[in-house]
């Protein structure tokens, strides 16, 4: 059932009241939905939902598609990232007829008397028309996987320290099967068991190389929850728990931030790390190495330290072996190795417009990936320095959509 005019009129109005009160409603939606049905627990990232993060997104979710309800072409990059996520995890349409039940249910317990038999109408369609738009693209999507939609079997057979807070783990599949490629930025889901919590949890973790018929390599960061809230559960059971030989579930690769060298072909790229997200990008820059890419590839890598900052020496050594590769790595704390080219917070107006940015050729991507903040930053400054949204390609990790102010 499509929304009408009238109803499409009242999701709008109810916009205000999503914002004053979106959180209360999707608090108390996750509360009563994974108390009366604890099975969910497995699916909803159990950190984010101690610290409140997913609630905090889900509120946001519901006021951006209140306020673009006549103009979803608006929301087209959060529903793909949100379906290649869901994807990851498998989820099925019947899924969505709970999910719909007990939010509509909680909008009702907040709201009261405000939330008129006419408004609730106009949700109920509105929850629709957004579920079954998702559930389709969520179909085709698995549709790509062939046999591989659920999890599948593997095996670590090696642990790589890569820096004092990220290890990588390299995952072959215990059938022996060939692998899938996917394309160099995806990401694929891992699922653990957690003591702690006495059930599964699945993550999502960049593929951190380029595509190889007999294993995946992901490289995970230690959440320790100093800045954030809670430890992550599964990065610590990965790097505390889980040893070589050890089994764990890993998803088929998806995900919206790649590089596609038929479609991106002949444009120079730049990548933009900060932190973990230094991951996508070795994914990408390896495959670009290892297939020949012949346009400039520019990498800005930078971390709070040298002890914690991954894969540099890796990035030096590919610049110097290629000529179209550049290397730019920044600390922002003292590095006693003084392995670095700039010291400080990245800006980007300290960095070479031609050498580091590639502003020369306008056809240039570039690709981010780091906590929100960063991102938000280098996109006002690439868009200050007259670089389009378009060929700006954005990752961020957890809940939330890339930030693009």
């Amino acid at each position: 059932m499509a929304l009408t005019m009238t109803q499409i009129d009242i999701i709008r109005s109810t916009a205000p009241i999503l914002k004053d009160h979106g959180e209360a409603i999707t608090r108390r939606f996750y509360a009563d939905l994974l108390t009366e049905n604890p099975s969910l627990n497995e699916v909803f990232n159990q950190a984010n939902q101690k610290s409140n993060h997913q609630a905090a997104a889900l509120a946001g979710a519901l006021y951006a598609y209140a306020t673009n309800i006549n103009d979803l072409g608006a929301l087209t990059p959060a529903v793909t990232k949100i379906c290649h996520k869901h994807a990851s995890l498998n989820i099925q349409p019947e899924q969505y007829e709970v999910v719909g039940e007990y939010l509509l249910k909680a909008m009702g317990n907040v709201l009261g008397a405000a939330l008129t038999p006419k408004i609730l109408e106009a949700w109920t369609v509105a929850y629709w028309q957004l579920a079954n738009l998702m559930i389709g693209q969520e179909a085709q999507l698995l549709a790509t996987t062939g046999q591989w939609k659920d999890g599948r079997d593997f095996k670590i057979v090696a642990k790589s320290q890569e820096s004092s807070e990220i290890t990588s783990f390299y995952l072959a599949p215990v059938d022996e099967r060939p692998l899938p490629s996917f394309l160099p930025g995806q990401y694929i889901s891992v699922t653990v068991f957690v003591p702690e919590l006495g059930y599964h949890q699945a993550r999502q973790y960049s593929l951190s190389d380029a595509p190889k018929a007999e294993h995946y390599r992901i490289s995970v960061k230690r959440q320790t929850g100093d800045a954030d809230g809670h430890p992550g559960f599964v990065s610590n059971v990965l790097h505390d728990l889980e040893q070589v030989g050890d089994t764990i579930s890993v998803s088929h690769p998806f995900g919206e931030f790649f590089l596609d060298f038929t479609k991106d072909k002949g444009k120079p790229i730049v990548l933009i790390a900060a932190g973990v997200g230094i991951t996508p990008m070795i994914s990408i820059l390896n495959a670009s190495v290892l297939a020949g890419y012949q346009p400039r590839i520019s990498i800005i890598q930078t971390a709070r330290s040298g002890s914690v900052r991954a894969f540099a020496n890796h990035c030096a050594d590919l610049a110097s072996k290629h000529a179209n590769v550049s290397f730019k790595s920044l600390v922002k704390d003292a590095d006693p190795c003084g392995c670095h080219d700039v010291r400080g917070r990245l800006s980007l107006s300290a960095l070479d417009p031609k050498d580091d940015l590639l502003l020369d050729d306008t056809s240039t991507l570039y690709f981010v990936c780091g906590p929100e903040g960063f991102m938000a930053d280098i996109h006002r400054d690439l868009c200050g320095m007259g670089v389009g949204s378009a060929r700006i390609r954005m990752e961020i990790f957890g809940t939330g959509a890339s930030p693009s102010a």
